[in-house]
């Protein structure tokens, strides 16, 4: 099996990223891999589309340090490739990444993703519902259970009369498109004095989002890893864990100084799992990072979930393994039923 990895750019993979922990997975089950970028399609006149992929040996490698050293070094080849000889195309880019700089890279995987459907490679997640998530508007197509009380407004008048309603709780802003917990606020009254500038700092991204700020999340919130609409488990073990807040944040984000804990999942957690497995099953998402806090879904992560080298670390499972067995599967599932099932069926099966 060939697996292609699209990811925003070589350069800013990291080994302790999931991508970088189910390409290792991969390549000691004894599958291909290679990594392709925004700019690395091309669709010819004749109709045909290719891809330029970075090739990593076919190596035992035991350490994610070892593979991403030959990634970034001269051991990797650079091969052109008809699409169809692309088994899996495996979506791990976060659009937000490219908006300012690169604005006609934030659909590319989404647009590519489809033309690779029609042509016959399974894509992960599926690119029509990664379409309709370009945005954390996507948490609104979901059950009002499991979310927070959420405004979304370029409006300062608006997000002052939300923040008024959650007197006893105060509000979180951020902006509608975003990662990484990056321009994240806690606003406690609407007569806040720094709002004006949390507004103008925000409001500079596009929409902003207000959302009633729960108490629990001082603790930290928890990503549950979701696959096949399902939760993840390994050896009698959830894929989640509990990201707490580094002190005096609010984020907890590993990107903001968040660290990884073990948690124990609650009747709660698994609720929430299956209040959300319909959609996320018709939309074709293969794996989801559910960031939880109590009993609402704060963000569903499907372009990047991370956290699985964590989850090895804390569980002593390699759960990435199991996302590549179950890849396995959908492919020897279409070796026996060829093109009949949809991609987006095929996604979640």
């Amino acid at each position: 099996m060939r697996i292609a990895f699209f990811v925003n750019s070589i350069a800013d993979e990291s080994p302790q990223f999931t991508t970088t922990a189910l390409a290792l997975a991969a390549l000691n089950r004894g599958h291909e891999i290679c990594y392709v970028t925004p700019g690395d399609f091309v669709l010819r006149p004749d109709d045909s589309l290719s891809v330029r992929g970075l090739v990593l040996p076919s190596a035992g490698y035991k350490k994610p340090e070892t593979l991403h050293k030959d990634l970034q070094g001269e051991r990797t080849e650079s091969r052109v490739f008809d699409i169809g000889e692309i088994d899996v195309l495996f979506l791990r880019n976060d659009p937000s990444l490219d908006m300012t700089d690169r604005p006609w890279a934030t659909s590319v995987g989404a647009l590519f993703g489809r033309l690779a459907v029609l042509r016959g490679t399974l894509v992960v997640n599926d690119p029509a519902g990664l379409a309709k998530a370009q945005n954390k508007l996507y948490l609104q197509d979901f059950p009002a259970s499991v979310r927070p009380a959420t405004l979304v407004s370029k409006s300062i008048e608006e997000i002052r009369a939300f923040i008024e309603g959650q007197k006893r709780k105060g509000a979180i802003i951020k902006p509608l498109q975003g990662s990484g917990g990056k321009n994240v606020f806690k606003v406690t009254s609407p007569d806040d004095h720094n709002l004006n500038q949390i507004f103008e700092a925000v409001s500079g991204e596009g929409y902003l989002i207000a959302q009633s700020f729960m108490p629990e999340a001082s603790e930290g919130d928890v990503r549950f890893f979701v696959m096949n609409g399902r939760p993840l488990m390994r050896d009698g073990k959830y894929a989640a864990f509990r990201r707490v807040p580094a002190k005096g944040e609010i984020r907890s984000n590993v990107h903001v100084g968040g660290g990884p804990a073990r948690v124990e999942v609650t009747p709660e957690m698994l609720a929430v799992v299956e209040a959300v497995r319909p959609k996320l099953v018709e939309d074709g998402m293969f794996l989801v990072g559910l960031d939880i806090v109590g009993d609402k879904i704060l963000e569903i992560n499907v372009f990047t979930p991370g956290g699985l080298s964590n989850l090895a670390e804390l569980y002593g499972a390699n759960f990435s393994e199991s996302v590549i067995a179950a890849l396995e599967e959908k492919i020897a599932i279409r070796e026996a039923y060829g093109r009949s099932i949809e991609n987006s069926r095929l996604a979640t099966l």
